[in-house]
């Protein structure tokens, strides 16, 4: 059997009182957490597969926990999401009901949906006085009665039983949902608590989006199986981060995106009193795991300085959760991913299938092991091209790998490896080398077919001062010295910001758009 929250199951003593999860002013205790969610768990009994309305709220983890005590799977909804990928995802995964906070406006997309409101506020209390009047067991019973009416516990149900149907984003056609096992959930978990030393002790703070694998699966899921808290800054301040960090936070997961604003308040001159509460708090924290994207060396560097502290990334996808990542006791080198977690085989493949075997050779990588996927929601074919003859999923991901099994991301297949004159350049160092010129704020880089070249070197900049951008002929003076003439820019883009997503990736595609 599959418990994935043995902290949430009967709790009592210390751990009743210990703080669960906190968003701003609303705090629900393993206690409240368990009881609120095994009532809510015995409303959505036999659902089939509910939706959930995916703010950054407690009501959120609510419905979440609540779907996996009752074995139903649950499809986490961007409230961002546009209407087109809206009714395309709820006709796909053709979920029985939405489950929302009381005051969310709903789109129309979900209007033919049973509605389940899920309040926070009033859920803990609630549910601890129907606990303490002796319901309890009515409402675990009711959870997990099956076909063959036997009570379950909350959270015991098979390994392979589903338990997130989460969307991909969508890039190369309408969004697909990857079914994600109670298994993968568990291993993938488990992985990162073995190489980070992840404890109950912990206490994780991070302001991410709750409906994709980094803010709902790690950053919500990960402290729960734990034991641990989680600390949710609603929407992402350096004074946030500092405030809950220097209270008792020992963990800070963010993205790029996030890093490289907190470097810039870091950068201000020490005396500074926002910046210097920020380099004392950073300082202090555990572990700082920044994924999602490639955290640019130059933004390492900056954090680093000033606080003494070294950001450390991971590397996942929605499809195969957590695959390799820097440990807690291993060297957090810049540029890189670290090796394979525990359990997680991953080889680099050639164009034509060969496997490759030279160090420092660039190849697409492939995994596989318990953290995988089990296939996309009704798209057998999509399912079957994902997976290699032998069982390995083709991440469409470009790395290396070091001799000490380090894992470098070049970038994406389709975007981020550019073939030019002969030669396999990977748009992620060229792009680190433009973001350290001081004349750079921001950079991609892409490839563009060119008669001669196959494909030539396209730089996006957007410049640290935009009345005085630095010359094209600098910039590929300045990449070809730091790197190789062949990997410079042959054409340079200015623009005001790079099209990003919720996540703070670039969106490369646009770009050409």
């Amino acid at each position: 059997m599959s418990i994935l929250f043995p902290a949430l199951l009967s709790p009592a003593g210390r751990i009743a009182a210990r703080e669960a999860v906190r968003f701003g002013d609303v705090s629900l205790t393993y206690g409240q957490l368990a009881a609120a969610s095994e009532a809510l768990a015995a409303r959505i009994a036999g659902a089939g597969r509910v939706a959930v309305w995916a703010t950054a709220t407690p009501e959120t983890a609510i419905a979440v926990v609540a779907a996996l005590h009752a074995g139903i799977p649950a499809v986490p909804l961007n409230p961002r999401t546009g209407a087109r990928e809206l009714e395309h995802i709820v006709a796909d995964s053709a979920p029985s009901a939405v489950l929302a906070a009381p005051g969310d406006t709903l789109p129309p997309e979900l209007a033919a949906l049973r509605r389940i409101d899920v309040d926070a506020r009033t859920a803990g209390a609630e549910a601890t006085a129907r606990t303490a009047a002796g319901t309890k067991a009515t409402a675990r019973t009711a959870a997990g009665t099956g076909a063959a009416g036997r009570a379950a516990s909350p959270g015991e149900h098979s390994p392979e039983a589903p338990a997130l149907v989460v969307y991909t984003s969508g890039t190369t056609g309408p969004p697909k949902g990857a079914v994600l096992p109670r298994r993968a959930v568990a291993a993938s978990l488990d992985a990162l608590e073995d190489a980070w030393r992840w404890t109950g002790d912990d206490v994780l703070v991070h302001a991410l989006p709750l409906f994709h694998v980094h803010g709902l699966i790690l950053g919500v899921l990960g402290p729960l199986r734990r034991g641990g808290s989680v600390r949710h800054l609603g929407r992402f301040s350096a004074e946030g981060v500092a405030r809950e960090l220097a209270d008792g936070g020992t963990m800070l997961f963010g993205v790029p995106t996030m890093y490289h604003r907190l470097a810039e308040v870091l950068d201000a001159p020490a005396g500074d009193a926002g910046r210097d509460a920020l380099a004392a708090a950073l300082g202090g924290a555990r572990l700082l795991v920044s994924g999602s994207a490639a955290l640019p060396v130059h933004d390492h560097e900056r954090v680093a300085a000033a606080t003494g502290r070294r950001v450390i990334e991971r590397y996942g996808m929605t499809e195969t959760l957590m695959n390799t990542g820097i440990r807690a006791d291993g060297e957090p080198r810049p540029g890189t991913v670290g090796p394979p977690l525990s359990g997680v085989e991953l080889r680099l493949v050639e164009d034509d299938g060969t496997v490759l075997d030279g160090t420092g050779a660039i190849g697409e990588i492939q995994v596989r092991g318990p953290n995988l996927f089990t296939g996309y929601l009704n798209r057998p074919d999509a399912t079957a091209a994902a997976h290699t003859p032998d069982g390995w999923f083709r991440t469409g991901d470009v790395g290396r790998v070091d001799d000490d099994g380090y894992v470098t991301i070049v970038g994406r297949r389709a975007t981020d490896l550019i073939k030019s004159g002969g030669y396999k350049i990977g748009a992620g160092e060229i792009e680190n080398v433009l973001l350290a010129h001081p004349g750079v704020r921001e950079a991609a880089v892409t490839g563009e077919p060119d008669a001669d070249l196959g494909e030539r070197v396209v730089a996006w900049v957007v410049p640290a001062d935009p009345a005085a951008p630095p010359a094209a002929e600098e910039l590929a003076a300045h990449v070809a010295a730091e790197l190789a003439p062949h990997k410079r820019p042959r054409t340079v883009r200015y623009l005001d910001a790079l099209p990003r997503n919720d996540l703070g990736k670039i969106l490369k595609r646009s770009l050409h758009d």
